[in-house]
């Protein structure tokens, strides 16, 4: 029984902190858009090409080729 005088106001506390955590992502704009990162992954995008140095070779082989 004396535990719950300590578990209480704890979990009080806790709802409080959801609470607010919750209030301020919904302020933020966190839950604006839902829909877009859906979608996102249903576009087709072109593959973005691996980045090519001067000489156009892959950046792992001149890595590789030099000393």
């Amino acid at each position: 029984m004396d535990s719950l005088y300590l578990l209480i106001p704890i979990a009080l506390l806790f709802c409080a902190i959801g609470i607010k955590l919750l209030l301020w992502a919904i302020d933020n704009g966190q839950y604006d858009d839902l829909d877009k990162e859906a979608w996102k992954i249903l576009a087709d995008d072109e593959p973005a090409l691996p980045s090519t140095e001067q000489d156009g070779s892959p950046p792992d082989q001149q890595r590789r080729e030099q000393p």
